[in-house]
């Protein structure tokens, strides 16, 4: 989460809403992939780190699923960041800070994943706190 949280300061330094996630393999727990929010950079909604990140790992991995891998974002992924953590098939979702603004109610799927919440809750919040701050 660390690391992620790195990122997420790299991104609101580069303008961004500061989000960062890395996705980890569970067994060696070798990191394999890193992004951050390009959502503003690139104008593209979809460009947020979770949607980054699968796309990195899935390309270098050579696979569009990632079964032994887990992801770490500083923020509760929103509904279309969820799909695509389920669709990749990602063995367990670890974040940060809890979305007060989402009303993200869990999708069902045939994919179960294990999900981990409130992690470095406190310091993922700040960064998105001051980040606004800031805008305002």
């Amino acid at each position: 989460m660390h690391y992620a949280i790195e990122l997420a300061n790299e991104a609101g330094l580069a303008g961004e809403v500061p989000v960062g996630a890395v996705i980890v393999n569970s067994k060696t727990n070798q990191i394999i992939s890193k992004a951050y929010n390009l959502v503003e950079k690139n104008n593209d909604p979809t460009n947020h780190a979770e949607m980054l990140v699968i796309r990195d790992a899935c390309n270098k991995l050579a696979s569009k699923f990632l079964y032994d891998y887990d992801i770490y974002i500083t923020l509760q992924p929103c509904l279309m960041c969820y799909q695509a953590i389920l669709y990749a098939k990602i063995k367990r979702l670890y974040f940060g800070a809890y979305d007060s603004a989402s009303s993200l109610k869990v999708p069902s799927s045939n994919h179960k994943i294990e999900i981990y919440g409130g992690i470095e809750e406190e310091k993922c919040k700040s960064i998105l706190n001051d980040f606004f701050l800031q805008k305002r």
